[in-house]
């Protein structure tokens, strides 16, 4: 590791200081996503930040002044449970035991006391955030500016007051967002399991209940309805039909009776409500807690009954004065018993399918509810997040996102913006009553930044309405706090400083935003909705969203489901007992312990080995390949690692011989004239590898211009790994080891030069996705040169352009040296193939009819002598396949494999099986393990026929893969036609012997 005086000297780098590559570097600026402040890293942070980083080191080391802003969240309800539940645990007390500003108070401690933990931890993940510029959503600047935002939106006519139903969380007594919401499908009866219960809670069953029709002169004495809710049957207001329906045309204005109120019900006939081919065609009306039977009520004008407490327990409203404060769900047995004594229980059905919203933070039921609440007109803000959209204001990638946000927008309801809870942003609103006036307007509701302002607005409210200056009211601002999504969709310009005037921040608009598909609408369309209004112009260019993480299953990654992998594990291992101490020691019920032991068990059995942080960075970014879902798997990550290996021991034998032949450099911010000047001394795999680097250099800024960094990862370790090491090395290291003669020490040297700039070109194209092993082998690199204007750190240092490496691009070479490496691989799969060891070497003759080939300026005769080198061949001849003579032999002598259709590579039989060791049993051996092998590609080859075969592969796999599978099917089958003939051509060798 480099020491503390260099780590010193890198202090400070992270702020937007500008590139040192231009005069007047351009400014890039991104919001990160701020993390909640109760969180830890999980695996989702890691991608974004993976993502996030590799973008700005590499738009630093463009030559940008970098601003990457990082701020955290303070998470209303999040962090509020979280202080809660400590309270609970540690003293035994809840919220209610403390005053609002006691409470309060407890959190700021525990924000003072864990509150950055996540940042340490981003820190960890080499996140290179301008620190300096790190918020807080509820600091001073955001605050104001949320404040500032609601009164404007409010004096506009965006934010009005309004009573509805609601996503109501009873554990939390709060209003909750849709995003908060978890649903699930049962299909049968269910128990599950909710926080605060000892027994679960029964679900997916259908109870039918019968209301008597309240005239007797019909022919139908009672309509049957069925309810899954059976406890709401106290809120019911009315029953309703379908106009169209015939079993109920007689009942068209009729009334039912209720079978526990006993009161009297309209039956009403509603199209839009009643399914015809549903149950029994009759619908009951909860309008106070079902969306549906709502909007039903509203068209019908039925009242609205409010049943159920904020707590989730019965209210006065109920009717039936044994049930007052009873909780919900403990009730319904009660209820199916009242039913049950008045005769009007018809029994249940416990195979039904419904579909269960629950809370994401407690687990426990949403129960709609009606509550007034501040709402913001939404329609003519998504009308503008539309239209950037389709004015190219606003780019997305992937592309096809711009479908969801156009359906959504097109589609969006207000928002509901009020929480409550103690802890947030308090609503800049006060409750204006009069408690001893006969004013016909007994409260109102103003708005204004301060009390005092709020004192003001209300004498200028009493003059105005011509009241008595003097006319005693009550001023109390409203207990609520905007829903944490709100101060979060002002950040592009908070952020930076806004405080909601009129002058917009210099750095505004951002460049572009990064996150998960997952919050497009809940985040991103509303920082755009919000943004937009207030600046003018959407606060970002350029949208890129990646997919979700999930488990190796493709399940969703849930504490619950005891599958959230922490990156952190991943980075430094851990054991498969600590996981399991670590499921232990979390909230789960015992037996979501034990189903997550297991599975921790079966997918885990060894634990999670030690990565590293560059290993995870670099394949969570090439798993952004999948834009629709992740499958976390450990396998790619260990696979990084071994690439990170593989770099430390390139490098590690590249300074050993940098040392030993005495190579230095005076080259400062790029080696790549130091090559040119070496034009006439370089071979032609010196030139290979410079065409397969300008390549590589090539597609890495195509990648990051078009924000599919995958792709850059690919090309990048594509070149490192096959290029550089399995091709480049392999050639050089003769010419490294060589003698010294003077020619051996010009060619040497070239290889050196060739070796350097392949060297400090990888690091610069793979520092934004692997920094730790990149800096610290700059680092030594760099101590190659004594000139003091290198770069003090590699992520100051230029990212290679395309325009600088063209020059080296060369597919006439890279065809040349792809003939060669063909029959190199050719005939070492030939001798893999029949099991003989690269020690022993063996004679080739490589036939074919293609003059070009056989000519002398040809690449095989060019580089015969390096061919032979690493066939490992005892002789090798080239022959023209139409001389008969040559025809003849061939065709009685040899084992046959192609490199292209022009050349194949052959092995003389005598001599297979000379080196097979003697006689039958070694024959009959190599017949055996063909077949063996012969027996594996053939199971390979059906297995890809019969997925290329499915209906479903033209329409749902990537061209890509589709690619890959074609070129995969053609491998196999030619090796199977090899090994065919093979297996053929020894059995004929053997009836000959015999």
């Amino acid at each position: 590791m480099y020491s503390h005086s260099r780590r010193r000297t890198c202090l400070g780098l992270f702020a937007a200081v500008g590139g040192e590559q231009c005069e007047n570097p351009p400014d890039f600026v991104m919001l990160s996503p701020p993390p909640n402040v109760t969180g830890y890293l999980h695996i989702g942070h890691a991608l974004t930040f993976s993502i996030q980083d590799a973008i700005v080191r590499w738009r630093r080391m463009s030559g940008c002044r970098v601003s990457w802003i990082p701020g955290t969240d303070h998470a209303g309800i999040g962090t509020q449970s979280v202080v809660e539940r400590k309270l609970l645990k540690e003293k035994n007390l809840t919220r209610h035991d403390f005053s609002r500003e006691a409470f309060v108070e407890e959190i700021w401690k525990w924000r003072s006391q864990h509150g950055d933990r996540i940042i340490r931890q981003l820190r960890r993940l080499g996140a290179s955030l301008d620190w300096d510029k790190l918020f807080f959503t509820m600091d001073a600047p955001r605050s104001q500016a949320v404040t500032n935002a609601f009164l404007r939106l409010y004096q506009d006519g965006l934010i009005y007051r309004d009573t509805r139903l609601v996503n109501w969380c009873c554990a939390l007594e709060t209003v909750i967002s849709d995003i908060e919401v978890d649903y699930e499908t049962v299909s049968q009866q269910t128990t599950l399991k909710l926080p605060g219960r000892d027994n679960g809670v029964e679900f997916g069953v259908l109870h039918k209940v019968a209301y008597p029709v309240a005239d007797e002169s019909t022919e139908l004495k009672e309509v049957v309805v069925a309810t899954t809710r059976i406890e709401t049957i106290l809120g019911d207001v009315a029953v309703a039909v379908h106009p169209e329906d015939p079993r109920y045309k007689a009942l068209h204005g009729k009334e039912v009776i209720h079978p526990l109120l006993n009161k009297r019900m309209p039956i009403v006939c509603d199209a839009e409500l009643v399914d015809l081919d549903f149950g029994t065609g009759v619908v009951k009306l909860t309008p106070a807690h079902d969306p549906n039977d709502y909007n039903c009520a509203r068209r019908h004008n039925l009242p609205l009954i409010n049943i159920f407490n904020k707590n989730g327990t019965f209210n006065e409203n109920c009717g039936i004065a044994g049930l007052v404060n009873k909780d919900r769900f403990d009730s319904r047995q009660e209820i199916i018993d009242r039913l049950g004594t008045v005769n009007c229980y018809r029994g249940k059905d416990v195979s039904h399918e419904m579909r269960i919203g629950r809370c994401s933070r407690t687990g426990d039921i949403i129960e709609p509810l009606l509550q007034p609440q501040w709402y913001v007109r939404c329609k003519d803000l998504a009308n503008r997040a539309l239209q950037a959209a389709a004015s190219g204001e606003l780019i997305f990638e992937p592309a096809y996102h711009i479908k969801e946000w156009n359906h959504w927008l097109e589609n969006i309801q207000d928002w509901c913006i009020s929480r409550q809870l103690w802890w947030g942003h308090s609503i800049p609103a006060f409750q204006l009553s009069f408690p001893e006036s006969d004013h016909d307007a007994k409260s109102t509701w103003i708005v204004a930044k301060s009390n005092d302002e709020a004192e003001g607005l209300a004498k200028t409210y009493l003059r105005s309405n011509f009241m008595d200056i003097s006319t005693p009211y009550i001023l109390k601002q409203d207990e609520d706090v905007l829903d944490t999504w709100f101060s979060s969709g002002l950040l592009p310009l908070s952020a930076l400083n806004w405080t909601g005037n009129d002058e917009l921040p210099a750095k505004y608009p951002t460049s572009m935003i990064e996150s998960g598909f997952d919050i497009l609408f809940f985040w991103i369309a509303r920082m755009t909705m919000l943004c937009t209004y207030f600046a003018g112009k959407p606060p970002f260019k350029n949208v890129l969203l990646h997919a979700m993480v999930r488990d190796v299953q493709g399940r969703k990654m849930s504490k619950s489901l005891g599958n959230v992998i922490d990156p952190l594990d991943v980075i430094d291992g851990i054991t498969l007992g600590k996981m399991k101490q670590v499921l232990n020691e979390s909230n789960l019920p015992h037996s979501e312990i034990n189903r997550s032991e297991t599975m921790l068990s079966k997918e885990y059995p060894q634990g999670i080995p030690a990565c590293g942080t560059d290993a995870l960075r670099f394949s969570l970014v090439n798993f952004t390949e999948h834009t629709r879902q992740i499958n976390l798997d450990i396998s790619p990550i260990l696979a990084a690692k071994h690439f990170g290996n593989k770099i430390w021991n390139l490098f590690n034998f590249a300074f050993t011989r940098f040392e030993i032949l005495n190579y230095k450099t005076n080259v400062t911010t790029s080696r790549t004239l130091a090559v040119d000047e070496l034009e006439d001394r370089l071979s032609l795999v010196d030139r290979y590898v410079l065409s397969r680097l300008a390549d590589t250099v090539s597609r890495a800024q195509d990648a990051f211009t078009a924000l599919r960094l995958h792709e850059a990862t690919t090309a990048i370790r594509n070149f490192i790994w096959e290029d550089l090491c399995d091709i480049y090395l392999e050639f050089a290291k003769p010419v490294l080891y060589g003698t010294h003669t003077q020619v051996e020490k010009e060619a040497q040297y070239a290889t050196l030069r060739v070796l350097d700039v392949c060297l400090d070109v990888s690091l610069r194209l793979l520092h934004p996705f692997m920094p730790f092993i990149t800096e610290e082998l700059w680092q030594n690199l760099a101590k190659m040169t004594t000139n003091e204007l290198v770069p003090k750190s590699l992520m100051l240092a230029s990212y290679p352009e395309t325009q600088n490496f063209v020059n080296w691009k060369n597919v006439k070479i890279e065809n040349d040296m792809k003939s060669i490496l063909s029959v190199i691989h050719a005939c070492r799969s030939l001798r893999q193939n029949n099991h003989i060891p690269i020690s022993q070497h063996l004679p080739f003759i490589l036939s074919t009819d293609d003059a070009n080939v056989l000519s002398d300026d040809g690449p095989i005769k060019k580089y015969f002598n390096d061919i032979r080198i690493f066939a490992k061949a005892s002789q090798l001849k080239l022959i023209d396949s139409k001389d008969e003579m040559n025809a003849t032999e061939l065709d009685k002598t040899v084992v046959v494999t192609l490199t292209n259709p022009n050349v194949k590579v052959h092995i003389p039989l005598s001599e297979l099986v000379r080196a097979q060791s003697n006689g039958r049993n070694a024959t009959d051996e190599q017949v055996d393990k063909l077949n063996r092998t012969l027996k594996k590609i053939e199971g390979n080859l059906d297995n890809l026929k019969q997925k290329m075969s499915k209906a479903e592969y033209e329409d749902r796999v990537p061209d890509k893969i589709k690619e890959r599978d074609r070129k995969l099917l053609a491998e196999l089958a030619g090796k199977q036609r090899e090994l065919i003939s093979n297996i053929e051509l020894i059995k004929k060798s053997l009836c000959d012997t015999t």
